[in-house]
């Protein structure tokens, strides 16, 4: 019996499609889709601990609510740490600040209509109403507050539940993978699903231990420079580094500015600058590629535009969301012979495989004056 053999043209439109319906299927099942992916990452890097308490023959619901509320613990006094930077800063942001900042405007909008003739609007300095209106359009009713409020809520409370579920239902989910994928050896699958869940778990710890030494360094420098709200403003800067790219640039950007308005020399300012610049080369450079190592593994082409695509889509979250969702989407790839060239395109660059092909070839190309 002859096999209908799909032609290659097919087979790209098909991807094309496939794409196109899980970005609209993204789009629409925001709400459902974010706390259930970010529970997805935690529950993987929770599954450890949890196979370290039920090798000790306790139950493995129990063992997942003794994790789940260790990491809940956890979670809450270090956002109760964040809390409390953010509400001194918050208490400094004063009269005094307020009108340097307001003079800073002024200044800045007079240089910008003086030198390229452009307003920008701030000729009386920055109007808080203004601001307000931003964040809270005047046409949002108190109703539709409410329930904004309460939405974020419902997400909260997903989380752990969620978490709880897939902790105890891990064993089924790769079960149900292995069935999907009938064809394949079901115990180099597990290996793989395996191999899999400890990428994602080396990568969240791995950015984690970036961001606490980022965190400490930055605020150390801060320190030494004699700028206020220097742990706010370290751990700020080391928390946003989760973004590839544009995390860190956000992170400079706060404590300089901060330096400008309340420091009588420009030295402050620049040295702010100058220092987190270094950081994040050292970070670049040594400090992630030595913590993380290939565990990602994604060229940054594909990066930078998986940020885009999840900004768009998810905004702030998809950003953070969206590397390890592509690099989960690469190891899946990497599963079946007919998406493995879109592994590779997800993946890093081949330098030497130009170089083999010209091995390959120079034997047969010798050979041609040697029989004639």
């Amino acid at each position: 019996m002859e096999t209908l053999k799909v032609p290659n043209y097919i087979k790209t439109v098909y991807i094309a499609l496939l794409i196109i319906i899980i970005i609209f299927f993204m789009i629409m099942a925001k709400q459902l889709l974010v706390p259930l992916l970010i529970s997805g990452y935690l529950a993987m890097l929770l599954t450890s601990t949890c196979n370290r308490l039920e090798r000790r023959k306790i139950p493995r619901s129990f063992s997942a609510f003794v994790v789940l509320s260790g990491f809940l613990i956890l979670l809450g006094g270090i956002f109760s740490l964040i809390y409390i930077q953010v509400r001194q800063f918050v208490d400094d942001l004063g009269t005094d600040l307020t009108q340097k900042l307001n003079h800073f405007i002024i200044k800045a909008n007079t240089w910008c209509y003086d030198t390229f003739g452009f307003d920008l609007g701030m000729k009386d300095g920055f109007e808080m109403k203004k601001a307000v209106e931003i964040v809270q359009p005047e046409n949002s009713s108190a109703t539709q507050l409410v329930f904004s409020t309460l939405n974020t809520l419902s997400d909260v409370i997903l989380l752990p539940v969620f978490i709880f579920f897939l902790l105890i239902y891990r064993d089924h989910l790769a079960i149900f993978i292995t069935k999907v994928f009938r064809r394949h050896d079901n115990n180099g699958l597990l290996a793989k699903m395996t191999q899999l869940r400890k990428i994602v778990h080396a990568y969240i710890v791995g950015a984690g231990k970036v961001m606490l030494i980022l965190a400490i360094v930055n605020t150390a420098v801060l320190f030494a420079l004699g700028i206020e709200h220097a742990i706010f403003f370290g751990v700020l800067a080391g928390v946003l580094n989760i973004i590839p790219y544009l995390g860190p640039s956000l992170g400079a950007v706060l404590p300089f500015l901060f330096a400008l308005l309340t420091k009588d020399s420009l030295f402050y300012p620049i040295a702010v600058l100058v220092a987190f610049t270094f950081i994040q080369l050292l970070e670049g450079a040594f400090l992630t590629p030595k913590i993380t190592g290939g565990n990602v593994n994604l060229n940054a082409l594909v990066t930078f535009l998986g940020l885009l695509i999840g900004g768009a889509i998810w905004g702030i979250m998809g950003m953070i969301l969206i590397i390890p969702t592509i690099a989960i989407l690469k190891k899946l790839f990497e599963l079946s012979p007919d998406t493995q060239p879109y592994a590779y395109l997800f993946g890093e660059e081949d330098s030497n495989w130009f170089k083999r092909r010209k091995r390959r070839k120079k034997p047969t190309d010798e050979a041609v004056p040697g029989n004639a």
